[in-house]
């Protein structure tokens, strides 16, 4: 069958109209039990329909059987990008504004937008990449001609791109961890780039039953200093959430610099330990790495995590917070007792996604995914913070 004739929008720029406010309703038409597989957002409950599309087909009238006013554009979404044309298409008939995401959930899951932060004293420019799908983060710090690449997804295209904008090369690339929730792309566009790529020796591991990794790395060390552009960015490390979790941190620690916290500290959470099955040993690692920061980060310290929830971002989209507030706001960081500190992380932990021991596999070599299969192991939101 030809499928109808749709207009489409691109991921981004529906990303970007409803960041900006405009009335821009979603129509996902998968079935209900597909959105915990990621979904469309931010868009507000009463602008978010979900209907199967094959009942949707039936509908007589949409606007009093669901809701969806006909004054307001529609945003079709679907999991790759096929039925939901069908529902556009149909939408328009009816005199509805309406288009169907081109590429679907999918696509909407791999998308990445930039956002400009304020960067340390002596660099140049700082990027935040949102990958708002998961609600995870990778970064692009430059100085001078020279750039460092942190936590990149496997869709890094973005990464070379801004730092060539900003006049700059990137020299290396580095994972704060090895992620679970995520494939790394770090490896391949380390590769691409000819740079090296860094990461703890304690995370070339799959920790479930400690058979070694076979990645191709430089290893990082605690207060090994990382060049770029003659400026250093200092690793950290502050294992818990993995053995080899690293916290990169450019500028003065008890000024206003920067930390590339990864998932060891978020900014209203902390990364959970019990991700390969060692949560005891791991939890008091995690309370350790706590203790420190609290003893050498300044307040104003700028905590810049992997991940995020929704709440956590700023007006202004970004997420981007002083340790000072995180402590003074965060219960807790204000914890004072490593028995009270593991009696809240064990209240608190959920099960784990079954996908993240499959992910740690390919992230530090041991198995190999299609670009299909990665979509599926990645769908939906991260599960990597305590509570």
């Amino acid at each position: 069958m030809k499928v109808p004739e749709a207009r489409e929008i691109e991921p981004f720029e529906l990303a970007s109209r409803l960041e900006a406010g405009d009335p821009i309703r979603v129509l996902d038409v998968r079935a209900p039990l597909r959105l915990a597989a990621g979904r469309v957002d931010p868009v507000p409950a009463d602008r978010f329909h979900n209907i199967r599309g094959s009942e949707f087909v039936r509908l007589a009238d949409p606007a009093s059987a669901i809701g969806l006013d006909p004054a307001d554009p529609v945003a079709v979404v679907c999991g790759n990008g096929n039925d939901s044309r069908v529902i556009a298409a149909l939408l328009e008939g009816r005199g509805y504004e309406a288009w169907s995401l081109r590429g679907g959930v999918t696509a909407w899951m791999r998308m990445v937008i930039p956002r400009e932060l304020t960067p340390p004293a002596d660099f140049g420019r700082l990027i935040q990449f949102d990958r708002i799908g998961k609600g995870a983060l990778g970064y692009l710090l430059v100085a001078g001609d020279e750039a460092l690449a942190i936590d990149p997804p496997r869709d890094w295209d973005p990464w070379p791109e801004a730092a060539s904008a900003s006049g700059a090369r990137i020299v290396a690339v580095a994972d704060t961890h090895v992620h679970a929730d995520y494939i790394s792309g770090a490896p391949d566009l380390s590769r691409d780039q000819g740079v090296p790529y860094y990461l703890h020796p304690a995370d070339n591991v799959w920790p479930y039953d400690e058979t070694p990794g076979r990645l191709e790395f430089e290893p990082l060390s605690d207060g090994m200093e990382l060049s770029i552009g003659g400026r250093a960015v200092v690793a950290h490390h502050t294992p818990g959430h993995t053995e080899g979790s690293t916290t990169f941190v450019a500028g003065d620690l008890r000024g206003a610099g920067v930390a590339f916290t990864g998932d060891f500290l978020f900014i209203e959470s902390i990364g959970r330990p019990d991700l390969a099955g060692r949560m005891e040993e791991w939890t008091g690692d995690l309370w350790r790495s706590l203790e420190r920061a609290r003893d050498e980060w300044g307040p104003q310290v700028r905590l810049l995590p992997a991940h995020y929830g929704e709440g956590e971002r700023n007006v202004d989209r970004t997420v981007d917070r002083a340790f000072g507030e995180t402590r003074e706001a965060s219960s807790t960081l204000r914890i004072e007792t490593e028995d009270e500190f593991r009696a809240w992380v064990e209240s608190h932990v959920s099960d784990p996604p079954e996908a993240y021991p499959h992910i740690k596999a390919i992230n530090v070599g041991l198995a190999e995914v299609t670009p299909q299969q990665a979509d599926v192991l990645e769908a939906g939101k991260h599960e990597c913070a305590v509570g």
